[in-house]
């Protein structure tokens, strides 16, 4: 073990990096690539404190099993579409709105993914370890969640004629599909908040202008 007073005094081998900076400014330094925490932005240290929430059910089943499954469900839609199809067999009246759930669920991955994602260009989170399941990797930028606002487009437009009961289950399960999103990590959580807040005016707009079933 060495001797404590053998050890340089403090401060002294920072001192020696920055000299050697200094005589050889061509060479690159080490660096960490994580910055300090005091350095992270607001939404930075958001988006960690979320992460280390989900923490506590990572790794754990069924949890995992079940939150995978939901956010394979939400890939394109496909949970509200089998919600949508499946009261489509009750008349005709929901078998039309099925298919205007589909048209607008199309324009809203257009515009998400389309025009949205290629202005922010926000990079995923990175992931060391392998998932416990099977996963979809999307091959698109991170902000904001397509996941997130296609459930809030969708739930905004299912409820059109739901009682209050069916409107809190429905808008609940959208959160919860948002939510898998972080869980997974294929998205930060300000991108799931994004993804919320622009599948909501989304789905006002369409409500008003392409409802699911005429007045």
């Amino acid at each position: 073990m060495t001797d404590p007073e053998e050890l340089p005094p403090a401060g002294a081998i920072d001192a020696a990096i920055d000299t050697f900076g200094e005589q050889h400014p061509d060479l690159p330094l080490p660096h960490h690539s994580v910055e300090p925490p005091h350095e992270l932005t607001p939404v930075q240290r958001f988006d960690d404190l979320v992460d280390g929430w989900f923490d506590l059910l990572r790794d754990t089943e069924p949890a995992d099993r079940i939150l995978y499954g939901l956010t394979e469900l939400g890939d394109f839609g496909l949970i509200w579409l089998l919600l949508a199809y499946a009261r489509g067999l009750r008349s005709e009246d929901d078998a039309r709105a099925a298919v205007r759930l589909t048209v607008a669920l199309g324009a809203e991955s257009l515009i998400i993914n389309g025009l949205v994602k290629s202005q922010f260009k926000r990079e995923r989170p990175v992931v060391q370890d392998p998932r416990p399941h099977r996963l979809r990797i999307p091959l698109t930028t991170s902000f904001p969640s397509g996941h997130s606002s296609s459930a809030m487009l969708a739930a905004t437009l299912l409820t059109q004629r739901s009682s209050r009961r069916g409107t809190l289950a429905i808008f609940g399960l959208g959160g919860l599909v948002a939510a898998t999103r972080v869980h997974v990590r294929i998205h930060h959580a300000s991108d799931v908040v994004g993804g919320l807040a622009v599948g909501l005016v989304l789905g006002a707009v369409a409500r008003r202008v392409w409802p699911l079933y005429r007045r």
